[in-house]
């Protein structure tokens, strides 16, 4: 499997790249990253045949979608895909501030709303920063942040802006599996063409195999995946902060311990592991995954090439270390 292998994402007429690029760590996640190194993590992502390209206005505050549209506007605009997300409008004093973007620009912060107005002005925005003509695919980011809203006002104006052909498709961009299955099942008509799902289908937390993803695959939603890598959890058992847990429990560093040591068995990077085991599923089109710098890029496409023996996944699941239901594409 290649980083640069197209797929489509369900039922979207979209095609996409199995590996994206999610553009939050260019716009200065956890460290403050400069723009030219942003710029070159992004051309070293097209180098390597990613095409499906993912933002957010809350990403560095608007850093990260300026920064993405200067890498990105002078190539051919049918040659890749562009998502960004909507729910944070990002303005002076903008009250809703996250502690975990270092160095953001001065005086401006976002602020949640879900409100019909709200999504058309931060669609518009988006546009300006990024210097492009189109968003391919519009989620709706954190919809439990205020979800009465979200589905009543978010959703209809995304899905006028699909009718108006502004956007291509209709998605969430979600942290909770239970929460983008209520909105799939209570969306009017014709629904969400696709989902972002972060940190729920991976080889430490498989909720989304529970309900979203055989519901996705029902009605051909295409579904993305990110936060396969947790932090780098698998990489490096540590103590401290890693992604879902304030300090890193026993039980999950033993886990860790268990994966790797069956990884090293098969002579497989236990990374590869992380980033194949989602795209098993017959729902899941691509695994978006964070840079913030060019080398990044290069390692985590030749993971993604590693073959992975059957023996390997067959090892896990008899271990009890991945559900007998997850696909494993063996």
């Amino acid at each position: 499997m290649r980083a640069d292998d197209v797929v489509p994402l369900g039922r979207t007429g979209i095609g996409v790249s199995r590996l994206g690029l999610g553009l939050a760590s260019i716009g200065g996640l956890f460290e403050p990253v400069a723009e030219e190194q942003a710029i070159a993590t992004v051309d070293a992502a097209w180098d390597a045949g990613l095409r499906l390209f993912d933002t957010a206005p809350v990403y560095g505050y608007g850093r990260s979608e300026t920064r993405t549209g200067l890498a990105l506007r002078h190539r051919t605009r049918d040659d890749f895909v562009l998502c960004t997300k909507v729910g944070r409008l990002i303005e002076a004093d903008g009250p809703d501030t996250q502690a975990i973007w270092a160095d953001p620009p001065p005086g401006v912060g976002p602020r949640l709303d879900y409100s019909y107005p709200a999504v058309i002005r931060s669609v518009e925005e988006s546009l300006d920063r990024l210097g492009l003509d189109r968003i391919d695919i519009l989620h709706i980011h954190d919809p439990d942040q205020d979800y009465p809203t979200a589905l009543r006002e978010s959703y209809r104006a995304l899905a006028d802006l699909r009718a108006a052909g502004v956007i291509r498709a209709v998605s969430l961009g979600v942290n909770h599996a239970d929460v983008a299955a209520r909105f799939l099942r209570e969306a009017a008509s014709p629904g969400l063409d696709c989902v972002l799902l972060a940190g729920r289908y991976s080889l430490f937390d498989q909720s989304g195999l529970d309900e979203l993803l055989p519901l996705c695959a029902e009605r051909d939603l295409g579904v993305m995946i990110a936060g396969v890598f947790q932090s780098g959890l698998l990489a490096e058992p540590r103590t401290g902060a890693a992604y879902g847990y304030d300090s890193v429990p026993a039980s999950v560093v033993e886990r860790v311990r268990l994966l790797r040591a069956a990884c090293a068995r098969f002579g497989v990077p236990p990374l590869a592991l992380a980033l194949r085991f989602p795209l098993a599923h017959p729902a899941v089109s691509c695994v978006v995954v964070g840079a913030r710098a060019p080398h990044e890029i290069a390692e985590t496409a030749a993971l993604l090439d590693h073959p992975i023996p059957g023996g390997l996944w067959a090892e896990l699941t008899s271990a009890g270390l991945l559900p007998a239901a997850a696909p494993t594409g063996e």
